[in-house]
């Protein structure tokens, strides 16, 4: 049995049949020619969820990523680093000291992952010459350029300890799909990035584009794009990730005073549950207000796990 089929005979009655309604509204979705822009928040790429979304990118499945700088930049280290990352699988029983001794050996905690410290060393000093590089000669790039530079030059590909077919990033890379990471200051890099600008190393923060220019770069795909084509919006998490991307359609709408398609399909995998002002937890029906979604759009809310959800969806979604 295939796990489609395995989802289509077992997955009947509440998250288990959104699931698989909202995995086969994306298969419809893209066999209609749409597009599908996927926003993802939390500890995914720590989760290494690459190993599952670099098949679907490779395979035309998703055209644009919106996520946080910390789960882009968190799919390199792992690719770079996965031999020194430390596995506490009984993380629930940690006490305080544990915490601190695990800090002190040099690791930071993601539930039962922990990160070792010295996983940029890999390629810090890399990325100081390009950002040094960049703002001498008064150039500016989006965050996940010099990252595509480290695959360019061949940095990645020299002390990668994993096949490069985990990672997402690099699937993005060959496919040449635009990779967005709205809040970029919260993360590592984003913290190193300001960093060296403290000390002069870099010498102006402009080496570095703005979210408003990545807002604009947004914009201007969705436009270029949804004229031949319905965009859909999958969502995992909250906060920046989506809510900065789903904003292009009312920019335009309110903003720039343009008739535009809004987003054609829309599904969420959360786990935060509808409260007062929650983002994360806003039922979808919420967004028709926001000019986000339409009346008609198929819309879908998970209440799962991303890391045992997100997989088994995409391989619907590939027809496995």
């Amino acid at each position: 049995m295939s796990i489609s089929q395995f989802m289509d005979h077992h997955f009947r009655h509440f998250n288990a049949r959104e699931t698989v309604e909202a995995a086969r509204a994306w298969k419809k979705h893209l066999d209609d020619g749409g597009k599908m822009l996927l926003a993802m928040a939390g500890a995914m790429s720590t989760a290494e969820l690459g190993i599952s979304l670099s098949r679907m990118i490779r395979a035309g499945k998703v055209h644009a990523i919106s996520c946080t700088a910390a789960n882009f930049e968190e799919d390199i280290f792992n690719l770079v680093a996965h031999g020194e990352y430390c596995m506490v699988p009984h993380y629930r029983d940690l006490s305080p000291d544990d915490e601190v001794k695990l800090r002190d050996q040099g690791f930071n905690r993601v539930t039962d992952t922990c990160i070792p410290e010295t996983v940029i060393r890999h390629i810090e000093g890399k990325l100081l010459e390009y950002w040094s590089e960049a703002a001498d000669r008064g150039q500016s790039y989006f965050p996940h350029e010099y990252f595509y530079r480290l695959i360019s030059d061949g940095v990645l590909e020299k002390v990668r300890q994993v096949p490069k077919e985990h990672s997402w990033v690099w699937a993005a890379y060959d496919m040449k799909i635009p990779v967005y990471t709205p809040g970029y200051e919260d993360s590592t890099l984003g913290n190193i990035f300001a960093a060296r600008a403290l000390e002069g190393r870099v010498k102006t923060h402009q080496a570095v584009k703005s979210g408003t220019q990545q807002m604009e770069h947004l914009v201007r795909w969705y436009l270029a794009n949804v004229e031949q084509s319905k965009i859909g919006f999958f969502q995992i998490g909250g906060g920046i990730a989506g809510d900065f991307a789903i904003c292009a359609v009312p920019l335009i709408i309110q903003d720039l005073e343009k008739d535009v398609r809004l987003w054609s399909y829309f599904c969420q995998i959360s786990d935060s549950t509808t409260s007062f002002g929650s983002y994360s937890g806003a039922v979808p029906n919420e967004k028709i207000t926001w000019w986000k979604l339409d009346r008609d759009a198929p819309k879908f809310m998970i209440n799962s796990d991303a890391s045992i959800v997100a997989p088994l969806m995409f391989a619907y979604v590939m027809g496995e």
